[in-house]
C-alpha cells in the first residue's frame, strides 16, 4: 500500500483506450501511480547528454518527490498535476511520427516535416482537451517536445518505420527491419477509436491508419490530406472585416 510506481511507457491500451496510469491503478489499486515523461531518447539521456522531462502526479507532494530523485546537471525535471495530457501526447506523437516518416521516405522535405508536425499537434490538442487534458500540457514538453523530437530524430523507431513504409514497406515488414517495438502502429488503433468516440477530426491518424491497416499507398494518402476542404488554419482567430 502506497508504494510509488512512476510510468516511464507511452501508449494507450487498445482494447480499454485508458491511459497507462490508469491501467496500473486499476491493476494495483493500492499503489500511487505516476509518469515521467517527455522528448528523452534514450541514446542520448544515457550519453549525458542535457535533457528535460515532465514528472506527472495527483498531487504536488509525489510530483516534487519524483523531480527531487530524478533532477541533476544532464536530466532536468518540470512538475505537471495533467496526468492525462502527458501521457496522451507521449502515446499519440508515434503515430505522427509515423507520418512525418513515411513523408520522408516519399522523399518529401522540411515544409512537409513542419506541417506534419504542426497539424500534428493540433490534432492531439482537439482530442486531449476533449477528454480533459490541459491545452498548456500539449504545447509543452510532452506534447509539442515530444513530437518534435520523435519525428527529426533517426533514435525514433516510429520514425524509422515510417520511412520504410513511405519507401513501399508493408506495415509487418517495416516493423521486422526496425526489429524493435514500434508503438505507433498499435497507438493508431486506439487514437482513431478515441476520435471517433469524442467525435474529433483527425486526419492525419485516418490516414495512418489506412496505410498500416487497409493498403493504402502512403501516396495517396498524403494527396487526400493535401486536397481536403479548405478551411481557416484556427476556428478561434476572427477576421476584422468579413
Amino acid at each position: 500500500a502506497g508504494q510509488l510506481i512512476v510510468d516511464v511507457s507511452k501508449g494507450i491500451e487498445e482494447s480499454t483506450l485508458m491511459i497507462l496510469t490508469d491501467v496500473i491503478a486499476q491493476e494495483i489499486p493500492q499503489c500511487r501511480a505516476a509518469v515521467l515523461s517527455g522528448p528523452s531518447h534514450a541514446e542520448e539521456v544515457g550519453r549525458d547528454i542535457p535533457t528535460t522531462v515532465v514528472a506527472g502526479a495527483k498531487d504536488r507532494e509525489t510530483a516534487e518527490y519524483i523531480q527531487n530523485l530524478f533532477m541533476n546537471k544532464v536530466f532536468r525535471v518540470y512538475t505537471s498535476p495533467d496526468m492525462l495530457g502527458i501521457e496522451l501526447g507521449g502515446a499519440l506523437k508515434n503515430v505522427i511520427a509515423l507520418a512525418a516518416g513515411t513523408a520522408d521516405g516519399l522523399g518529401c522535405g522540411d515544409n512537409t516535416k513542419a506541417a506534419l508536425i504542426t497539424r500534428g499537434i493540433a490534432e492531439i490538442t482537439r482530442l486531449g482537451t476533449v477528454m480533459g487534458g490541459k491545452p498548456e500540457t500539449f504545447s509543452g514538453l510532452t506534447g509539442i517536445g515530444d513530437l518534435i523530437v520523435t519525428c527529426a530524430s533517426m533514435h525514433s523507431r516510429n520514425r524509422r518505420a515510417g520511412i520504410l513504409i513511405g519507401k513501399g514497406y508493408t506495415m509487418d515488414e517495416a516493423m521486422k527491419e526496425v526489429k524493435m517495438v514500434v508503438e505507433g502502429v498499435y497507438s493508431a488503433k486506439a487514437a482513431l477509436k478515441l476520435a471517433e468516440k469524442y467525435h474529433v477530426t483527425m486526419p492525419i491518424v485516418e490516414q495512418v491508419n489506412e496505410v498500416l491497416f487497409d493498403g493504402k499507398s502512403a501516396k495517396d494518402a498524403l494527396a487526400e490530406l493535401m486536397l481536403r476542404d479548405k478551411r481557416m488554419e484556427n476556428t478561434c482567430l476572427v477576421w476584422d472585416k468579413e
